[in-house]
């Protein structure tokens, strides 16, 4: 993602997607025109059944529309001799790359046998109906055009809620512990920072007790899980005979040529910078917080855990941090990319962001220099692709899991710094709002690959 696009979503649209709203504001249309929502009173001669037949079918025929337009948009992407957008890219500037098709139609109908949404005559099409359709569109993707390889996963309300741990009696658990049976690897990419096991064990220790318990799982899918943290941080793959069950990786192992690239120098300054525009924040909108500096971090948390900071300012926080770093001399020389992000109740300064943090999984997992090697060899996929991405991406070469195999569930999409938002550039991504709506998504998920492998 570009710097001057990050400045644009954090100003203007951070509250909202434009891809979302724009097909929620197709799907407005014939729910005005075929709602009926007098049909509710009696002896009015409507047909309900006839007016959510109508609905359905009109729904469909957008989406389906709409599939063809991210087609076009697929074939325009890759053709580098084309200089003119597509219509899609006429129509919502702000969308970027896809790694796959969407299958849209499809993922509406399953959503709407679900949702009832043509049912509706009072609530049309919801932001959150066409977030799910998308989130089923594009697992139907991954695992129809090609195949599964990497899932990566955030931390606080994606695998359990936030602030919480993932406890042995979550439902996540087995679900992601089926994903690795499959030979799919998994990542937990969190903005949690931590330079030590024991602290990412008190968070995770639920699946990794049920990881070193299991005989299902054999050694080799027991090694296709990795901890990334602080976004690209701190690398931990799963080790049984380590106390915590995690045993840091060395930076040297793992860091992309581009991260081995960024000077410590220009990393310190960036981090100074923050550092001062948080304090800055602190006086100005008197937040009951304390600064936190780390080796490759710096943010604000409450002075007491009994203490909530107002959304609005730690938005306000963001924003503002997030300007003075680019308007910076360390921030426009580009050479350390940051991510400023609202983790719910404090606000923290990365160096890196999550599109680096995947972009690492895809390196480990699929370098034989990485860990992971599972008991099966991994599809190949000879579909086009999507992410609803953005902006370009943390690396790619060659040795590496393709973006249209990967996957990211996560939650940060919406409000000021989203950290998942970066992951789009490198991957497919889910966007859930609940750890039970992760275990939705895994569910549909797991069915999807039952089928294609029977």
């Amino acid at each position: 993602m570009t710097t001057r696009y990050r400045v644009e979503y954090a100003l203007k649209t951070h509250r909202r997607d434009q891809f979302i709203e724009w097909i929620k504001g197709l799907l407005a249309v014939p729910f005005v025109l075929y709602s009926q929502p007098t049909g509710v009173f009696e002896g009015q001669g409507i047909s309900l059944t006839k007016t959510r037949e109508e609905a359905h079918r009109r729904y469909s025929e957008i989406l389906r529309d709409v599939e063809v337009m991210i087609d076009d948009h697929i074939a325009s992407q890759n053709d580098a001799e084309n200089p003119f957008p597509s219509k899609l890219k006429l129509l919502v500037p702000s969308v970027g790359p896809f790694f796959t098709r969407l299958p849209l139609e499809a993922a509406f109908k399953f959503q709407d046998r679900k949702r009832y949404i043509s049912s509706r005559r009072f609530v049309s099409p919801s932001f959150n109906d066409v977030r799910l359709i998308l989130n089923s569109a594009q697992i139907m993707a991954v695992t129809t055009y090609g195949t599964l390889q990497l899932a990566t996963f955030d931390g606080d309300v994606t695998l359990y809620d936030d602030g919480q741990s993932l406890e042995p009696s979550s439902p996540v658990i087995p679900r992601l512990m089926d994903l690795l049976r499959k030979n799919v690897k998994v990542g937990i990419v969190t903005a949690a920072g931590y330079t030590t096991a024991d602290r990412y064990y008190a968070r995770l220790h639920g699946l990794l007790d049920a990881m070193a318990n299991s005989a299902e799982l054999t050694p080799g899918q027991k090694q296709s899980l990795v901890v990334m943290g602080g976004e690209a941080n701190y690398l931990f793959e799963f080790s049984p005979t380590s106390p915590h069950l995690l045993a840091p990786v060395p930076r040297a192992r793992w860091l992309t040529p581009e991260m081995a690239a960024w000077d410590e120098r220009d990393i310190d300054q960036l981090l100074d910078v923050a550092e001062a525009a948080l304090r800055d924040c602190i006086k100005t909108l008197n937040l009951p917080a304390v600064l936190m500096r780390k080796d490759r971090a710096v943010g604000v948390i409450p002075s007491s855990p009994d203490i909530r900071i107002p959304r609005e300012s730690l938005e306000e926080t963001v924003l503002v941090v997030q300007k003075i770093l680019e308007l910076s001399s360390a921030g426009r020389r580009r050479r350390v990319p940051f991510c400023a992000f609202n983790g719910g109740n404090d606000v923290f300064v990365d160096i890196g962001d999550k599109s680096w943090g995947v972009t690492v999984c895809q390196r480990w997992f699929g370098s034989p220099l990485g860990g992971g090697g599972g008991d099966g060899v991994p599809g190949t996929s000879t579909g086009t692709g999507i992410g609803i991405g953005t902006g370009t991406g943390a690396g790619a070469g060659a040795g590496i899991i393709r973006a249209e195999n990967t996957l990211h569930v996560g939650d940060q999409f919406l409000s000021a710094g989203a950290n998942d938002f970066r992951a789009r550039s490198v991957g497919t991504t889910a966007w859930i709002a609940s750890p039970a709506e992760t275990v939705e998504l895994l569910d549909e998920l797991a069915e999807l690959m039952g089928k294609k492998m029977s």
